[in-house]
């Protein structure tokens, strides 16, 4: 099982950008797809971004779509959430996960799926 940490979240104005960070540990990280999510007060958890193993596949949800950036660092176990033109109704608790599957796959997976979540970090953008 991957341990998972997610940090870089805080509060930002509309317009802003913030990059996320998500820090894995207890598995060979390269083996593992990884995959951002989100979930706002009321609403279930929904996919955001994800990024293949050697990190040349990026899929993201069209509401995120030429604002946000996904990344990953497999030299520092890392993956990495790049927003940028934040809106408020980007405000969300993010969650990174992980799965010995292909970004695609992640991007459908449910929340159940996963073998468990981190704390995630909360983003929050101001109007």
């Amino acid at each position: 099982q991957v341990q998972l940490v997610e940090s870089g979240g805080g509060l930002v104005q509309a317009g802003g950008s913030l990059r996320l960070s998500c820090a894995a540990s207890g598995r060979t990280f390269s083996d593992y797809g990884m995959g951002w999510f989100r979930q706002a007060p009321g609403n279930e958890r929904e996919f955001v971004a994800a990024i293949s193993r050697g990190g040349g596949i990026t899929l993201y949800a069209d509401s995120v779509k030429g604002r946000f950036s996904i990344s990953r660092d497999n030299t520092k176990n890392t993956v990495y959430l790049h927003m940028n033109s934040l809106k408020p109704d980007d405000t969300a608790v993010y969650y990174c996960n992980a799965a010995q599957r292909t970004a695609r796959s992640i991007a459908t997976m449910g929340v159940s799926e996963f073998d468990s979540w981190g704390r995630g970090t909360q983003v929050t953008v101001s109007s």
